[in-house]
């Protein structure tokens, strides 16, 4: 088997779970040593652990240091099998991360599959749910691919207990995927989530984001988790265009007020709606595996962050791919996958 040494210090879980997808959709295993090496906590953590549990089920591969706080593991892929599967993080580690790393080997499958992950579902530094199933998996739809997310159960931070369900339909993502043009603003809409905590906090958040963002009473939405599984709060902002919603999350946090959590979220959508761009910070890194797996394909977005970049060039180890991106007007950023 071809094997691929990887470093992992300079990023974070995310070059771990791309390095899982791309080892199971090409065949090739990898050592990646030093994984989270600049983190506060270096090494494994649950929800890690998990992606790599999974890949190694639904890919029926081998691995030597899957173990909490490990800094290095070897993953030998073995052949993906469709089918249904569980997964669960045993905390709030997010579902969502799990999700996203199996995918792409299930979507090239012959046969459909259906997953339950348990866990985290609206995580810091991760994408919840409502991320995935209003922007994520809609965008991939553009690029011929086809899956959806249920979610049956939230769980915060962290007392974790959430239920999300997925099905993965055989998919090729072999056309060009070109995903630049968001359209005309349909709208916005803001949702304030709370589980065991005042809905007072809600109101406060969803105040501070109608007069930021100009949002009418009817585009303000406040929704109590009930039975409620350990305290939570998230906040969201979908910005609806012709082609495409982007969703927007924020967490409150011990110690952070209400109002400095919609001041962050209004910040980012403001940021997002400034440019033209179709895809926002966090969906554009996202975006270059499936491109990449196909070969080709481009869009814009308004930011190149850190996480597109070292996404980009550890794709290029396992792929026969050249990703660049170059300015696009002023606010624009075009970024280019092709062989």
């Amino acid at each position: 088997m071809e094997m691929i040494e990887l470093d992992g210090e300079a990023g974070g879980g995310q070059l771990l779970r791309t390095a899982l997808s791309l080892s199971l959709c090409t065949g090739i295993g990898f050592t990646m040593e030093r994984i989270r090496a600049r983190r506060a906590r270096p090494g494994l953590m649950r929800q890690h652990l998990t992606a790599v549990n999974a890949a190694a089920m639904i890919g029926q591969g081998r691995t030597h240091g899957a173990e909490l706080g490990s800094t290095r593991l070897c993953f030998e892929p073995g052949n993906v099998a469709p089918g249904d599967y569980q997964f669960s993080t045993g905390s709030a580690g997010s579902t969502t991360l799990v999700l996203q790393t199996v995918l792409p080997a299930l979507w090239r499958c012959a046969a459909p599959s259906r997953l339950r992950l348990e866990g985290g579902t609206h995580n810091p530094l991760a994408p919840s749910v409502d991320f995935i199933a209003d922007s994520y998996l809609p965008a991939l739809r553009h690029l011929g691919i086809e899956a959806s997310v249920r979610l049956e159960r939230h769980g915060f931070f962290p007392a974790g207990g959430g239920i999300v369900h997925a099905t993965v339909e055989p998919s090729v993502a072999s056309t060009r995927g070109v995903l630049d043009v968001r359209g005309e603003l349909d709208g916005m809409e803001a949702l304030a989530i709370l589980s065991g905590l005042s809905s007072e906090i809600g109101r406060r958040e969803l105040a501070v984001l109608g007069g930021q963002l100009k949002l009418p009473e009817e585009a303000l939405q406040l929704r109590s988790v009930k039975p409620p599984i350990g305290p939570g709060n998230a906040l969201m902002v979908k910005v609806r265009h012709a082609n495409h919603v982007e969703t927007f999350t924020g967490h409150g946090q011990r110690g952070v007020s209400a109002e400095s959590v919609a001041h962050d979220v209004a910040r980012e959508v403001k940021n997002y709606l400034a440019s033209d761009a179709y895809a926002g910070e966090h969906l554009s890194d996202q975006l270059l595996l499936p491109m990449a797996l196909a070969g080709h394909g481009e869009f814009t977005t308004h930011v190149i962050s850190d996480h597109l970049q070292s996404n980009a060039r550890l794709i290029e180890k396992f792929l026969p791919v050249d990703i660049a991106w170059h300015r696009h007007g002023s606010d624009v950023w075009r970024v280019v996958v092709g062989s």
